[in-house]
């Protein structure tokens, strides 16, 4: 099923509602924002159950008041010139995009009840095919936007986010916000668990703000990437494959490395492995798996409620046949482990003190060995109850979908499963869902 069956029935600006207002008026962007603005907007989208007569508006009215306590979403990218060109959020107040949509022919089955994810649910989020700069380049483009699509039988609400303005963590402080403004009503902005984030950016002491890009102008920064085709597939690991794999890999590496496995890391390893048995892999060719690392608690002084980007890579590199095998899960396991681990204050001072000097920006490119993992199992994605239900799927929209991409989140029961939405090469991914290893032995398709 293509994008066909979902057609646009309204766009508008819904403009912040405060209860408080903070007074900044431009947010300067940091070195992770700024080496991220070359990359698509972040899409994550929830699918809930029909909802009551009448609740588009209920769902626009409770946004403006989410947006009140992110108010620099609702604002612009800004450019100015000299000495270097430099790249800000304007808090303008202009709005984010909001729009409506219907998709009738559509059921949540359509959406969730096959293994591989039908392209459909592309056509579901807003700003399908813009990177960051657009935004930078033309000041109509809003920071955020919002869809929600109306099917059948249930109701999809999707957000797209410039990853210039924030990363995983405040995306989805904002979606718990609207979600929980939406289920409880006015109050709950007063009663709110969730902590009022704070909009001004964290920098190192002795970093020029703004910071000074070596650009005549932001085009010579932007690539238009043309990513070959992909199909996805949706992998959920129930609580107890987790915990068979955490323990064998743990069991494999006990001798001597001082190292605990973490479940992320043995079910990625997994996937690891049986990606590098799809693709074909030879023994002696190197193979890598990148994962996002959080660092908002590894750096003194970070604020926890920082909005905007936080996070640095870490990668595991290793020839293919040293992580498969008899007995490797483990091995491929704590070459994630170490280089999670590598990543300490001292390693992420250093990567934001060099980078204004020699500024360098994410292009994905994908394919080849790599795998990339992106997303958290710790991300609240399963609690964003609008008001009539907890969503029965989460899915994410076109955006960064290149050949080996692999969207992790946390499978909404709470006791420690995973749920691995994987982009890969139509005939790999094939292979890969065909792989009695991977599926029959841990992994539950949906």
């Amino acid at each position: 099923m293509d994008g066909g069956g979902v057609q646009i029935i309204s766009r508008r600006m819904v403009r912040p509602e405060y209860q408080k207002r903070e007074p900044e008026t431009t947010v300067h962007l940091t070195p992770w924002d700024l080496q991220r603005i070359t990359v698509d907007y972040a899409q994550r989208g929830v699918v809930l159950p029909k909802p009551p007569p009448g609740v588009l508006q209920h769902l626009s009215s409770s946004f403006a008041r989410a947006l009140g306590r992110f108010y620099p979403l609702a604002g612009r990218l800004t450019v100015s010139d000299g000495p270097g060109l430099t790249i800000s959020l304007r808090c303008s107040d202009q709005g984010a995009e909001f729009v409506h949509a219907v998709a009738p022919g559509v059921t949540i089955a359509d959406i969730t009840s096959t293994l591989c994810i039908p392209r459909v649910v592309w056509s579901l989020f807003p700003l399908n095919g813009v990177v960051g700069t657009d935004a930078a380049v033309d000041p109509s483009l809003p920071v955020l936007a919002a869809q929600v699509t109306e099917l059948a039988d249930g109701l999809v609400v999707a957000m797209s986010l410039n990853h210039a303005a924030a990363n995983g963590t405040t995306f989805w402080d904002v979606f718990n916000t609207w979600s929980e403004i939406s289920r409880n009503g006015d109050t709950s902005l007063s009663t709110s668990t969730l902590p009022l984030p704070l909009p001004k950016r964290w920098f190192l002491e002795g970093c020029t703000v703004p910071i000074p890009l070596p650009f005549a102008k932001v085009e010579d920064m932007a690539r238009k990437p043309e990513y070959p085709p992909v199909k996805e597939c949706s992998l959920h690991f129930s609580t107890e494959s987790v915990r068979k794999l955490k323990a064998k890999a743990n069991n494999e590496m006990s001798a001597g490395t001082g190292a605990t496995i973490s479940s992320l890391q043995a079910v990625l390893a997994h996937l690891w492995q049986a990606t590098c048995r799809a693709r074909g892999l030879v023994q002696d060719q190197e193979t890598t798996c990148s994962l996002a690392v959080g660092c908002r608690a590894r750096l003194k002084g970070m604020p926890q409620v920082y909005v905007g980007n936080a996070v640095t890579g870490a990668v595991g590199r290793a020839a293919v046949g040293e992580i498969l095998g008899d007995g490797r899960l483990g091995w491929a396991a704590l070459l994630l482990n170490r280089a999670v681990a590598a990543v300490d204050e001292a390693s992420v001072r250093e990567e934001l003190a060099a980078w204004p000097g020699n500024p360098s920006f994410k292009y994905l490119a994908g394919g080849g060995a790599a795998i990339m993992a992106t997303g958290s199992p710790r991300f609240d994605v399963y609690g964003n109850d609008f008001g009539w239900g907890r969503p029965v799927a989460v899915r994410s929209g076109p955006a960064n979908k290149v050949d080996g991409m692999v969207t992790v989140y946390g499978d909404g029961g709470g006791s420690g499963g995973l749920e691995l939405q994987v982009c890969l090469a139509p005939d790999v991914l094939d292979r890969l869902v065909a792989d009695e290893e991977l599926l029959t032995s841990y992994g539950t398709p949906v």
